[in-house]
């Protein structure tokens, strides 16, 4: 199995918030930045606001996998980050997924 190239510094994840741009829908935010690495990172940050350890951990984990399996979909030289919002912590694996896809046609980076 191949694993997607992640966000794993600040200063990554504060260029992409500065200089990216954002859309929103009811569970998600997305924030997208063009880099020049030719291959896509994602972040995926979930607040302590949205729950304790098991649901943010959960979360991460729906959000990673929505976007592992449709990766081939998304436009490749993109640095992603993912916001998970209060409404996404009892959703299920398919509303995250489509949650995520929303927002990625409204950034027009899914082919």
């Amino acid at each position: 199995m191949q694993y997607s190239e992640s966000l794993k510094k600040s200063k990554d994840f504060r260029n992409v918030y500065e200089n990216g741009t954002s859309y929103a829908n009811r569970y998600l935010v997305m924030y997208v930045l063009e880099n020049q690495a030719g291959k896509n990172r994602l972040g995926i940050s979930v607040s302590k606001k949205v729950g304790n350890s098991v649901v943010r951990h959960r979360l991460t984990r729906l959000i990673r996998e929505g976007y592992r399996l449709k990766e081939d979909r998304f436009r490749c030289g993109l640095d992603i980050v993912v916001i998970a919002r209060m409404g996404a912590k009892e959703k299920n694996y398919h509303d995250i997924e489509s949650a995520m896809l929303h927002l990625g046609r409204l950034h027009e980076i899914i082919d």
